[in-house]
């Protein structure tokens, strides 16, 4: 199928062929012509496979209508707004509106924290057909009353899934509400959820459902590799691997951003060119370590799961990740920046034994188990290879011992030995039985009057002003 057989106007069409593309991919193919006419769609496909301009293309094409060239700003009222999780996929989803937009008058923008709101109230003022935008962003906009949406026309939720790890569907809603109830709406996913599904009932009218890709899948063009290593190894193992393998552009993520400077320093301390990326670098530094990263001027950029998805770099071949994430779904997001559109890629994953469960999750998750390939020189500890029971685990992850050591037989009580009635004599009663008083006993310690439950309690002075102190007698006269 060719990208003229979907029902695209000529100007798209154009836009198409000057980015170098024939052939539209099975989530392009589908989903075009469905939101071309007009319907609801409910799309999942893995991140790489081509999702944003399955939706930017039709979106262009409803709104070419509504190009103009006047500079009057009530000629260019916000008719189209698209939701992402995060500044550098907002990013990316502009640059694919104005790439296939670029032969039409229609206008847009991209609104995100982070930077000052100045440059985007200039740009929300002067009229735009198209927002991109970030919801936290938006909803400070709206706040500014610098953004109307009563003429809203199509609303695209992108990454979803992404929205509800980040906590951002309290924003959506609100957003939600503010907007026009006759729209079209498209929620795009890279994985489905019931959480998910409960936000499609309640946005979407009778969508369609589109999905091309297995959920939760990896692409079938990563190999996977795992390098089993100590953990405090691993970065004498990752500047090994960058060395030895000529590593020219490579991913590397990380837990935490304070794990990704550290990392970044060290590599640039062995020689090894590495920008880091994180949410606390501002916009202009995340930016500027992007574009070096995309240009060849840094061999390997830093990150944690902030970058996991909106990071568009054509052809990239390695992803590594220098410390597993916690939940399995996230890897996938990690590897989804390799093997993107049919190209190959390479996920390579240093593993030290406290991570094993985690790989075990992954494994579980692909559906199959991932190579493992110890570096010479990095072998990890021989505890690595001990099978994954818990239960039989002591701290520290040393192994206990298959049976636990015999504790001696206690002696058996007196009590419950069999006494001789020479003892019973001589002792006066029988210790092998409960003790029973004797009625004399009883008799004799028996007080003649019951104790009251005073007895034994000291009486405190209670002060003269509460009506304490000793009593005055009567005066005779």
């Amino acid at each position: 199928m060719k990208f003229d057989e979907l029902g695209l106007m000529p100007e798209l069409l154009r836009a198409v062929a000057d980015a170098s593309y024939s052939e539209p991919t099975p989530i392009q193919a589908q989903a075009i012509p469905v939101i071309l006419a007009g319907k609801d769609v409910l799309g999942g496909a893995q991140t790489g496979t081509g999702k944003t301009a399955g939706f930017t293309l039709p979106l262009l094409q409803r709104l070419a209508r509504h190009g103009n060239t006047s500079p009057s700003p009530a000629r260019h009222p916000v008719r189209a707004l698209i939701l992402c999780p995060t500044r550098e996929l907002a990013m990316q989803v502009h640059d694919s509106v104005k790439t296939y937009g670029k032969h039409l008058p229609l206008r847009s923008c991209v609104i995100y924290g982070g930077v000052d709101m100045n440059a985007q109230l200039a740009e929300l003022r002067q009229g735009r057909e198209i927002v991109v935008a970030t919801p936290g962003r938006l909803l400070d906009h709206v706040q500014q009353k610098s953004v109307a949406f009563n003429q809203v026309e199509v609303l695209v939720l992108d990454e979803a899934d992404r929205m509800l790890d980040m906590g951002f569907i309290p924003d959506v809603k609100r957003i939600l509400a503010l907007l026009p109830k006759e729209r079209q709406s498209l929620l795009f996913s890279a994985t489905f959820s019931e959480e998910i599904k409960k936000l499609a009932d309640n946005m979407l009218r009778a969508p369609q459902l589109i999905e091309v890709a297995r959920r939760n899948a990896a692409a079938d063009t990563v190999t996977h590799r795992v390098h089993p290593v100590k953990h405090e190894d691993k970065r004498a193992l990752l500047a090994h691997l960058i060395r030895a393998q000529d590593l020219r552009q490579a991913l590397v993520f990380v837990g935490t951003k304070h794990g990704a400077g550290r990392l970044a320093h060290y590599l640039e301390r062995q020689g090894i060119e590495a920008h880091s990326i994180h949410g606390d670098k501002s916009q202009a530094q995340r930016t500027e370590a992007l574009e070096a990263f995309k240009a060849g001027k840094v061999r390997v950029l830093v990150a944690t799961d902030v970058a996991a998805r909106g990071l568009d770099i054509d052809d990239l071949p390695h992803v590594i990740n220098y410390e597993l994430p916690h939940t399995p779904e996230d890897y996938i997001h990690r590897i989804g920046r390799t093997g993107r559109a049919g190209n190959t890629g390479d996920a390579t994953s240093l593993v030290a034994a406290e991570e094993r469960p985690r790989l075990a999750e992954i494994e579980k998750l692909l559906k199959r188990p991932i190579e493992q390939v110890a570096v010479p020189g990095f072998e990890p500890a021989s505890v690595y290879h001990d099978p994954l029971d818990k239960r039989r685990r002591g701290r520290g992850g040393e192994r206990k011992a298959d049976t636990a050591p015999s504790r001696p037989a206690r002696a058996p009580h007196p009590s419950r030995e069999k006494v001789s009635a020479s003892v019973i004599a001589k002792l006066g009663f029988d210790p092998s039985k409960p003790y029973e008083p004797s009625p004399s006993a009883t008799t004799a310690e028996t007080p003649a009057t019951p104790p009251t439950h005073h007895r034994h309690r000291s009486r405190r002075p209670v002060p003269a002003l509460l009506g304490g102190g000793p009593k005055k007698e009567p005066s005779s006269s």
